[in-house]
């Protein structure tokens, strides 16, 4: 630090573990004190209910995938899938609420590039933890494990969390 003046120097890190009801959680995180962010988690992961894992110990459970969201206006669901087939995407879900297209990580960018020339501007683009399986919770474990949830958004240090959890539309609707 003292030759390199002010600077400081973020590293990504990334923490896994298992929160209430069995629930695989991976917490992305960037810092300048890897060991006030490490204690930081492993805190909060037991103070609600859950326990912080060794790395690898849940991401086998996800895979590391691109994400592209785009709003129902972009076009009906042949036409988003059309294009999205063509740019190279993997899947495509299509909803009341929009489109969600996915692809490998290394292609997000060719991919996203490929679709917003032809569907316009996506309302995100982003790289992502998708579950492979889900764990299904009652309330009291949904609203335990959304307790983990933002108590682990609050830290500074934090930039995502993901966790594979499964909800009813009624639990949902209860929270």
């Amino acid at each position: 630090k003292s030759q390199g003046g002010d600077a400081e120097t973020y590293e990504e890190i990334r923490y896994e573990g298992y929160g209430p009801g069995g629930v695989a959680v991976i917490v992305e995180a960037m810092t300048d004190n890897r060991n006030r962010t490490a204690s930081n988690v492993r805190s909060t992961f037991g103070k609600h209910g859950g326990n912080l894992g060794e790395t690898g110990s849940v991401g086998f459970m996800f895979d590391r995938v691109g994400q592209i969201v785009f709003a129902t206006r972009a076009g009906d669901a042949d036409t988003v899938m059309e294009a999205a087939i063509e740019a190279g995407a993997t899947d495509v879900e299509s909803g009341e609420d929009g489109h969600v297209v996915w692809c490998d990580y290394a292609d997000l960018a060719e991919v996203s590039a490929a679709l917003e020339a032809v569907l316009g501007e996506a309302d995100s683009t982003k790289l992502v933890w998708k579950p492979q399986t889900t764990t299904a919770l009652d309330l009291d474990g949904a609203q335990k494990l959304m307790r983990l949830i933002e108590a682990l958004e609050d830290d500074d240090d934090v930039q995502s969390v993901t966790a594979n959890f499964d909800v009813t539309d009624e639990v949902m609707a209860q929270l």
